[in-house]
């Protein structure tokens, strides 16, 4: 009877350990990756707002590993801030996280509360104010029915020119119940209605041609000025 020869199989070990050791190394570079905190952190378009402010708002220190924070909470926690009216975050090559922020734009103090109105309507108490923001300051009430059309006619207003507007009363007349006077720094003043209050972006051009003369503009009914005697 012929004998059945058995061929023994060789275990091929080395290509079994050079497959962990890939597996390893790929292991180890994910882990290598998550625990490294993150390298770099940009704060941008701030103008009034610190980035230790942003920073910690958002949290970025308890979220410091470079996959271990989520992109929405710290969106969410900035969102609170009556200071942010919008923010983008992204996480870029090499572990660097951008926080990209719009600023909620102050627009007038209110002395009837004591608050600083900003341009979505949010406010603060002027005690809790971040910055010494350079606005105008409302003097008197406006009723209910006129003030978020007034918050949105400040809204108009350019930079540049709302600086230059010391105290704002609002007086109506008998013609009018939308009339403000604004009290401007040079020491003229300036009459507006609430659908007129874009006119007092030309304040710098009609600036150029009064020669000095200090006055009073009349933007609510006939657009003249009256010079002060």
């Amino acid at each position: 009877m012929a004998k059945k020869i058995i061929k023994k199989r060789k275990l091929k070990i080395f290509p079994f350990l050079l497959i962990l050791l890939i597996l390893g190394g790929i292991s180890f570079a994910i882990y290598v990756y998550i625990q490294t905190p993150i390298q770099n952190l940009l704060v941008k378009n701030t103008t009034y707002l610190n980035d230790d402010y942003i920073l910690e708002l958002a949290g970025v220190k308890e979220y410091s590993r470079s996959l271990w924070f989520r992109v929405g909470k710290m969106e969410e926690n900035l969102l609170s801030s009556p200071y942010i009216e919008d923010v983008h975050i992204s996480k870029r090559f090499y572990r660097t996280l951008v926080i990209e922020v719009t600023e909620n734009q102050p627009l007038f103090i209110n002395s009837t509360d004591q608050t600083v109105v900003f341009k979505n309507n949010e406010t603060v108490p002027v005690e809790e104010e971040i910055d010494l923001f350079r606005i105008p300051r409302l003097m008197n009430y406006v009723p209910d029915d006129k003030y978020d059309s007034f918050i949105k006619g400040m809204g108009n207003i350019q930079e540049d020119v709302l600086g230059k507007i010391s105290d704002i009363e609002y007086q109506p007349n008998d013609y009018d119940k939308d009339r403000f006077l604004l009290y401007m720094d040079d020491g003229n003043m300036v009459y507006l209605t609430l659908t007129k209050f874009k006119m007092i972006n030309y304040y710098n051009d009609v600036l150029s041609q009064l020669e000095d003369r200090k006055g009073i503009l009349y933007l609510d009914n006939g657009n003249h000025f009256q010079i002060m005697e």
